[in-house]
């Protein structure tokens, strides 16, 4: 299996595109929804947090994991890849969103680009750190957008003030880098706001979709290492974790993923699987 994970809810956009685009392999969600959010937890607690989810997804047979999380990706991916792969399970691997993203950014060549994120991965700068090895002559601009996560969790992204405040954000982006050639949505609730986002910039300005960059990232990587790739189960099967309610999480999990789910318990937390 392809394992995903993810603070709650979010990282459920970025599997959905690799679904569409690898819809033949087995996949685990988890969503360590009874810990979010990470965004104002120690880089400590989301390293050990991210730990234990990769540990859970191992052991229920992935061979390869996405940390599906700009936060966990910035704060804790590098000391799992580091430490924890070559010390634990050296045969196996897990990826971010972080890296992917980035080089895309490098491949087009773009001169000027702009990253919408929440607060936390914007003063993490993980994406100017990235950029500065593999692009040194883009200029990154970087806006935090607080406000919005809230919005689409609570089911509000078509109303006036979802549209308001992604105006806002883009304004001051924009203020600062007037001459942007794309805007990254880093953050893996904003693809539900993603037509306002193209409403609201400028029709120069590309608005790119980090769920779309990361699953052709992940196929290429799966051409690329079949080590990895010839260990996938291939039965087209989708199953889902939750630390918190299932309840809770089967309504949300319907606007992220775009198709309804079921909850079974299954000791850990509650195991969603994906209605046929």
């Amino acid at each position: 299996m392809i394992g995903f994970f993810d603070s709650g809810f979010g990282g459920l956009t970025i599997m959905r595109a690799a679904v569409r685009v690898l819809p033949e392999y087995d996949y685990l969600y988890l969503g360590d929804n009874a810990r979010a959010p990470y965004g104002g937890r120690s880089s400590k607690e989301i390293l050990r947090f991210t730990i234990e989810a990769v540990e859970y997804l191992f052991s229920a047979g992935c061979m390869l994991i996405v940390v599906a999380c700009n936060t966990a990706s910035a704060e804790a991916l590098r000391r799992v890849q580091q430490d924890y792969l070559p010390r634990r399970v050296p045969g196996r691997r897990v990826l971010g969103i972080v890296r992917p993203s980035a080089e895309e950014i490098a491949r087009r060549r773009f001169r000027s680009v702009g990253i919408m994120a929440t607060e936390g991965v914007v003063a993490s700068n993980i994406y100017g750190e990235e950029l500065s090895v593999l692009a040194p002559c883009v200029k990154v601009f970087q806006q935090a957008c607080p406000g919005l996560v809230p919005l689409v969790e609570s089911g509000r992204a078509g109303d006036p003030e979802a549209e308001r405040l992604v105006a806002e954000y883009l304004d001051m982006l924009i203020s600062r880098g007037p001459s942007l050639d794309a805007v990254l949505l880093a953050c893996t609730h904003f693809p539900l706001l993603g037509d306002l986002f193209k409403k609201e910039a400028p029709p120069s300005v590309e608005i790119l979709d980090q769920g779309a960059v990361v699953a052709v990232g992940l196929q290429d990587y799966l051409r690329r290492h079949p080590e990895i790739e010839r260990h996938l189960g291939r039965q087209s099967r989708r199953s889902f974790v939750t630390t918190g309610a299932a309840c809770h999480f089967n309504d949300l999990a319907r606007r992220f993923y775009g198709e309804s789910v079921e909850s079974r318990h299954d000791g850990i937390g509650e195991i969603v699987s994906l209605l046929s």
